[in-house]
């Protein structure tokens, strides 16, 4: 892990949360997101995980076979991400993808209808469970999406795609706003 360090400008910091009674849009604080490699179905790996991460409820989020996300809302300094990834040896290794990821929170009793207008996943609860987890489009932006309650979605993108991901999501709520 390089000593170089990165100054953090916050790529949604002077967007405004869109909000009603029925929906809501909201950056997540830019904290960390770690992007974990494994063997394919070592399911004690993904049990392991969750006592490395920050304790917070969906911190450890499936990625596809053998890849998981630890994210959490506060930043991780340069010993604690080195700690991290030296606790994952030899089973695994961490990248830090905290700089070029972005966390996006939709919420409220219509959620599942503004996100149906952007992404062919059923996302439905009887389907979708609470800590489910998945890669998908939304619209033509790469994003992984994360059930993290009844009425919430939390949604990963690429830093630069942070911008045009939210004003999507911001037309998808405007009718409900």
């Amino acid at each position: 892990m390089s000593e170089f360090r990165l100054t953090l400008r916050r790529v949604l910091a002077a967007i405004h949360p869109v909000a009603s009674d029925r929906i809501s849009l909201k950056a997540v604080p830019e904290g960390h997101v770690v992007q974990v490699l494994g063997r394919p179905g070592d399911d004690s790996l993904a049990d392991r995980l969750a006592q490395l991460s920050d304790g917070s409820a969906h911190a450890v989020r499936a990625a596809g076979p053998g890849q998981w996300l630890i994210v959490g809302n506060d930043m991780k300094s340069h010993a604690e991400l080195t700690s991290l990834f030296d606790a994952l040896k030899p089973d695994a290794y961490g990248i830090d993808q905290s700089h070029g990821r972005v966390r996006i929170l939709v919420r409220g009793s219509l959620v599942e209808r503004v996100l149906a207008k952007g992404t062919a996943v059923d996302l439905s609860l009887s389907e979708f469970a609470v800590g489910g987890s998945t890669a998908t489009l939304i619209g033509h932006i790469a994003a992984h999406v994360t059930r993290v309650d009844e009425d919430a979605f939390e949604i990963i993108v690429l830093r630069g795609f942070a911008e045009s991901l939210w004003d999507d999501l911001a037309r998808m709520c405007a009718e409900y706003v």
